[in-house]
């Protein structure tokens, strides 16, 4: 077993000073060490022009190209880097899993993916300058891999293919647009028929309504419909999806099977995150294993966290951190039944034969 951490990130104001203030707490990181290790090895199949990701963002969330210009200023560096790096447009995305359930006031999200890309830094932001507050663990700095707005709209995303990618952002940072700009599942949902697509994912958007929406997007098309579980594999657009689809179809049947017998958030949290439930992977080394179980609760304005399997998780009042209450703690302990190296927190963690 491998203890982790994911560090608390709390920030109130623009989002320029939130991306300057995350670009001086990452400058000499062992995160972005790995990260010029990794593309030595992994040379990216994008280009990025800096007007083009400009006016593929500006529609969507505004104030995001202002954290952009924070990070190329506290980091020194030049905007195609800081765009190659963190603004989320026209990246390359390998397979991962990934499980998320919602019931009547919950939505609780398997994150799967490989540790040594994984930042560990779960943020709060206010900001003062437009857009919504949120609270989720971030992905590539200013992408969100799940999260929870202050309107109470609740979104995670599970991987189907790369097959055929175009021109469009990737799936972290439509996290992020969608929280930014986006009160509720409707809008949520209308944003992703208009956000273009880089990759084959379906955006799992839910509530304090209770309504869940699944919104299946490619960069061929976007379909949208209603259920509470969903894995890896799309049911309307059929066509899209990837032969070997066993470990999907089962984890699903878990969920659907058990799903009646759920009496509240906690148990259907339990489901996710014991390792013995049937939906928990440990299947790191191949891109799917379980790093983390979020829980998001717009109702009450809570959000839960747990790092790696069989734990209680840590849980945030994300409505006192609105109204100004600061989170104590500085990091998020877990443990995870892996030795391979975390990007954030170890040496060598890129994809250099050792």
């Amino acid at each position: 077993m491998k203890k982790i951490y994911s560090d608390i990130i709390q920030f109130r104001g623009t989002h320029y000073d939130f991306g300057y203030f995350q670009g001086g707490k990452i400058k000499d990181s062992l995160t972005l060490k790995n990260r010029e290790n990794q593309w030595k090895v992994r040379k990216p199949r994008f280009m990025v022009q800096e007007e083009e990701a400009k006016e593929a963002i500006l529609p969507f969330a505004p104030r995001v190209w202002d954290e952009l210009l924070g990070l190329r200023d506290a980091l020194e560096w030049p905007m195609e880097k800081v765009l190659q790096e963190f603004g989320g447009y026209r990246l390359d995305y390998v397979k991962s899993g990934c499980s998320i359930l919602t019931g009547e006031d919950y939505l609780i999200r398997n994150y799967d993916y490989h540790p040594k890309t994984y930042e560990g830094r779960y943020t709060f932001f206010q900001p003062s300058d437009g857009g919504y507050a949120m609270i989720g663990p971030s992905q590539r700095v200013t992408g969100r891999m799940d999260g929870m707005n202050e309107k109470g709209l609740a979104i995670g995303y599970n991987f189907m293919h790369r097959k055929n990618p175009g021109d469009g952002f990737i799936c972290c940072m439509i996290g992020r647009l969608i929280l930014e700009s986006s009160a509720n599942v409707d809008e949520a949902a209308a944003m992703l028929k208009e956000i273009p697509h880089r990759h084959s994912f379906s955006y799992i958007v839910f509530d304090g309504s209770g309504k869940t929406l699944i919104v299946e997007t490619s960069p061929r098309g976007v379909e949208v419909r209603s259920a509470n579980a969903c894995t890896n594999h799309f049911e309307m657009m059929k066509h899209e999806n990837r032969n070997h689809l066993t470990d999907s179809n089962r984890r699903l049947q878990v969920m659907q099977d058990q799903y009646d017998s759920l009496e509240s958030g906690r148990e259907a949290f339990r489901l996710l995150n014991d390792s013995n439930g049937g939906v928990f992977s440990k299947l790191y080394s191949s891109w799917a294993g379980t790093i983390h179980t979020s829980a998001y609760f717009p109702r009450e304005m809570k959000a839960w966290i747990a790092l790696g399997g069989d734990r209680e998780p840590a849980e945030f009042d994300f409505a006192a951190w609105l109204a100004g209450k600061d989170i104590e703690a500085e990091r998020i302990p877990g443990e995870v039944d892996t030795d391979i190296p975390f990007v954030h927190m170890d040496e060598n963690a890129d994809w250099f034969k050792r």
